[in-house]
C-alpha cells in the first residue's frame, strides 16, 4: 500500500511529500473501489514468484494510479462548473432590449440620418436667394464719379434679381425631400427591429448554451451512477476494467463538451454587449432560462400584420411614390424658368432725374432632345424600378415569415414529442438498464447507450427551445408583434 501511495504521489510535480491517499482522490465509491482493488493486485503480486507476473501487475498498478489522478481532475473541473455555472444576476430580456434600443450606435446612427433627412424640404422648396448689385459708371476718367454733374451716362446704380423656377417646381421638390425622409424613417425601424432581433436571437442561444451546462452537470450525476455500477461490478468480479475506462471516457467528453461551451459562451457575450454598446470588460450578461412563447395567430394573420407594419414594404412604398414624384418634375422641367430683375441708377440729382429699370429674364430648355427628354426617360425607368422592388421585397418577406412560421410550427410539436415522449422514455430506459446492469443482466455499453441518449435529447430539447424562440423573434422583426408578450399574457 506505502509503494502505491509513493507512486501516485510522484506523479504530481506540484508537491514532494507524501499526502494520505484520502486526501489526495478523495471519498467517492470509484476511488476507494480503485485502491482496493490496487492493494489486492499488489498483495497478489508480491505472492506471485513469476517475475513477469510481477512485472504485468506493477504495469496495471501503474495504470490505476494514472487513471484515479484523472478522475480527481475531472471531478475538480465539474465542481468548479457547479459553482460558476450561475454567477451573475439574472437580467430580463426586456430590459435588455430597451438599453439595446436607447444605445446600440447602428440604431442611433439610423436616427441622426432621419432628423437630417427631415430638414432637407424646407432647403428645397425654398426660392434661390436673391442678388443684389451695385453698379458705377463714371465719363471721362476712371476716377469715381468723373462726369457725374455733367453727363447723364454716368451713374450710381442698385438692383435685385430674383430666380423663379416654373410653379410647382419648388413644391415637388420639398414633397421628393419629404418622401426620403420617409424612407429614412423606415429604415430607422428596420434597423431598430433587426438589431433586436439580432439581439434575441444572441440571448436565446446563451441561454441555451446556459441550461446545457447545467444539464451536463446533472447528467453528470447519471454519469457518477454508472460509474459506480461498474465499480461495484469490478470488484466484485463480474464487471470488467474496460467498462469503468469507458464511464470515464464519457466523463472527459463531457469535460471537453463544458470547455467548447464556455468558448461559444465567451463569443455570444461578446456579442451581446457589442449590441448593447457595452465594455467588453463590462460583467457578463446571465440569462434568464427558455420558456417557450405559445403561438396563437395563423399564417394569415401574420401575413396581414406584416403587410401593414413591414419597415421594409412601407420603404419601398415610399420609394414608389418618391420616384412617381420625381417623373412629374421631370416632365415640369420642359417648361422655362425666369428671372427678375430691378435696378435704380441715379446721376446728379440737380440736373438729372433718377432711372428705374425693370427686366425679366427666361431660361428656355432648347436642348430637350439631350437633356429632359433622356431625364424623363429616366424617371419613368426609376419608377417602374421601383414598383419592381416593391414586388420582390412583398415575395421575400412573406417567404421569410412562412419560412419562420413553419420552423415555429414544427419546433413546437418537436418540443411536444420531446416532453411527452422521448424525453421520459429515454430516462426510463437508463434507470432500467441501470438496475439491469447492476443485477448483472445487461451489457455495460447498453447501459452506456442509454445514458448518452438521456443527454442527447435533454441537449437537442433546449437546442430547440432556442431555435422556436429565435423563429419567433424572426416573427416579430417581419410583422411587429409583440408575440411574446401576448404570449405571455395567455
Amino acid at each position: 500500500m506505502h509503494r502505491l501511495v509513493s507512486f501516485c504521489v510522484s506523479t504530481v510535480p506540484l508537491t514532494r511529500r507524501r499526502i494520505p491517499v484520502e486526501t489526495l482522490l478523495g471519498h467517492s465509491p470509484m476511488v476507494r473501489g480503485f485502491v482496493t482493488h490496487a492493494q489486492e493486485i499488489e498483495m497478489f503480486s508480491i505472492a506471485r514468484k513469476n517475475p513477469a507476473a510481477r512485472f504485468s501487475c506493477a504495469a496495471l498498478i501503474r495504470s490505476l494510479c494514472v487513471i484515479l489522478l484523472f478522475a480527481v481532475l475531472v471531478g475538480n473541473v465539474f465542481a468548479q462548473e457547479s459553482i460558476s455555472s450561475h454567477p451573475g444576476t439574472v437580467t430580463p430580456l426586456s430590459d435588455l432590449l430597451e438599453e439595446a434600443e436607447k444605445n446600440n450606435p447602428q440604431i442611433e446612427a439610423a436616427r441622426q440620418g432621419w432628423q437630417a433627412a427631415k430638414q432637407v424640404p424646407s432647403q428645397v422648396s425654398t426660392l434661390p436667394d436673391p442678388q443684389f448689385n451695385l453698379q458705377h459708371v463714371s465719363v471721362g476718367s476712371p476716377r469715381p464719379f468723373a462726369g457725374y454733374t455733367n453727363s447723364d451716362f454716368a451713374y450710381l446704380g442698385l438692383g435685385i434679381s430674383q430666380d423663379i423656377p416654373y410653379p410647382g417646381k419648388l413644391r415637388l421638390k420639398g414633397e421628393i425631400a419629404k418622401r426620403d425622409a420617409d424612407v429614412s424613417q423606415q429604415q430607422v425601424e428596420s434597423v431598430r427591429r433587426a438589431v433586436l432581433a439580432e439581439f434575441k436571437g444572441t440571448y436565446f442561444r446563451l441561454a441555451y448554451l446556459s441550461k446545457t451546462l447545467t444539464i451536463l452537470e446533472q447528467d453528470g450525476e447519471l454519469l457518477k451512477q454508472v460509474e459506480q455500477a461498474a465499480d461495484a461490478r469490478y470488484r466484485s468480479g463480474m464487471g470488467t476494467q474496460q467498462d469503468i475506462l469507458q464511464a470515464q471516457l464519457q466523463k472527459t467528453k463531457l469535460l471537453r463538451e463544458i470547455a467548447m461551451h464556455h468558448l461559444q459562451v465567451g463569443k455570444l457575450e461578446a456579442q451581446l454587449k457589442q449590441l448593447l454598446n457595452r465594455s467588453q470588460g463590462s460583467p457578463d450578461i446571465e440569462p434568464a432560462d427558455l420558456n417557450d412563447t405559445p403561438l396563437a395567430q395563423t399564417y394569415d394573420d401574420l401575413l396581414a400584420a406584416a403587410q401593414g407594419r413591414n419597415p421594409e414594404l412601407a420603404g419601398a412604398q415610399k420609394m414608389i411614390e418618391r420616384r412617381s414624384l420625381q417623373v412629374d418634375l421631370a416632365r415640369k422641367d420642359f417648361y422655362p424658368d425666369f428671372n427678375v430683375q430691378y435696378m435704380w441708377q441715379r446721376t446728379d440729382p440737380t440736373q438729372f432725374r433718377a432711372y428705374y429699370m425693370l427686366s425679366l429674364g427666361v431660361r428656355v430648355p432648347i436642348y430637350r432632345g439631350r437633356k429632359q427628354r433622356p431625364e424623363l426617360a429616366q424617371a419613368e425607368a426609376e419608377h417602374l424600378r421601383a414598383r419592381s422592388e416593391l414586388q420582390a421585397q412583398s415575395q421575400q418577406v412573406a417567404s421569410e415569415l412562412r419560412s419562420q412560421y413553419v420552423i415555429a410550427q414544427q419546433t413546437s410539436e418537436l418540443l411536444k414529442i420531446h416532453r411527452e415522449g422521448l424525453s421520459p422514455q429515454a430516462r426510463s430506459e437508463f434507470q432500467a438498464g441501470l438496475a439491469a446492469y447492476q443485477s448483472n443482466k445487461q451489457e455495460f455499453q447498453a447501459l452506456l447507450t442509454a445514458f448518452l441518449d438521456v443527454l442527447h435529447l435533454d441537449e437537442d430539447y433546449w437546442q430547440n427551445v432556442a431555435e422556436y424562440e429565435t423563429a419567433i423573434a424572426r416573427l416579430e422583426q417581419l410583422t411587429g408583434l409583440s408575440l411574446r408578450e401576448e404570449g405571455a399574457k395567455r
